[in-house]
């Protein structure tokens, strides 16, 4: 399954928390520019729960899908948990691989501490259940999953938590681990600076197209 060889393979965006979608533009210009279609899911992360979110997912997928023979899937951040979500309530998909960064697979430690206050709910919104707080559905290697996670340590944990080292600043390295995905690697990137990192996007391509990382 190549990127190259898949003329009618389509790559699919799913933003974090509190984002819209425009800040993956550069990871799906920078894979338009590899010869992929490109599409960005946008989903209301703080109104509705992640279950809610991952059928609505299905149904993207369902309408802007059809003539498509393979569907990649690359989630940041809580993007990441919707699509395992989703493919835990629809398994029925077409095929194709997934890459997630930064997404917190085992729970989110600062999810966690905001959760503890009244404020704190009201700005995580429904996006805690069965989602950051690390109680998803168990993965069980339905497709080729691969998780990209930072190490540079710029974002709102430090203002709130010392996080467990290495992290990108929101999540640690240890949170984006998952049983049965099939490749993990860190890189020097910030939890919102891997939008924004051509390594990303290198390390994103090779993945979906030969189910692996690039390893120096």
């Amino acid at each position: 399954m190549s990127l190259n060889d898949n003329t009618s393979a389509l790559v699919v965006f799913v933003h974090g928390l509190w984002m819209t979608g425009v800040d993956m533009w550069w990871l799906r210009r920078g894979m338009a520019r590899r010869g992929c279609r490109v599409k960005q899911f946008s989903y209301p992360a703080i109104r509705c729960d992640v279950k809610q979110n991952a059928a609505r997912l299905d149904a993207f997928l369902k309408k802007h899908g059809g003539d498509v023979e393979v569907i990649h899937l690359v989630g940041h951040s809580l993007g990441g948990l919707v699509i395992r979500q989703m493919f835990h309530d629809f398994p029925q998909q077409k095929p194709g691989r997934i890459v997630t960064l930064g997404t917190p697979h085992s729970g989110s430690a600062i999810a966690h501490l905001f959760n503890r206050s009244r404020p704190g709910r009201l700005v995580l919104g429904k996006s805690t259940i069965r989602g950051l707080l690390g109680d998803m559905p168990p993965w069980h290697g339905v497709r080729e999953l691969g998780v990209i996670a930072g190490t540079k340590d710029h974002g709102i944990g430090r203002a709130f938590c010392a996080l467990p080292q290495p992290n990108d600043g929101t999540v640690a390295v240890e949170e984006t681990r998952l049983p049965e995905m099939t490749d993990h690697i860190q890189l020097p990137v910030a939890h919102s600076g891997m939008l924004l990192s051509n390594e990303v996007i290198r390390q994103t391509s090779h993945f979906l197209g030969q189910g692996c990382f690039i390893r120096s």
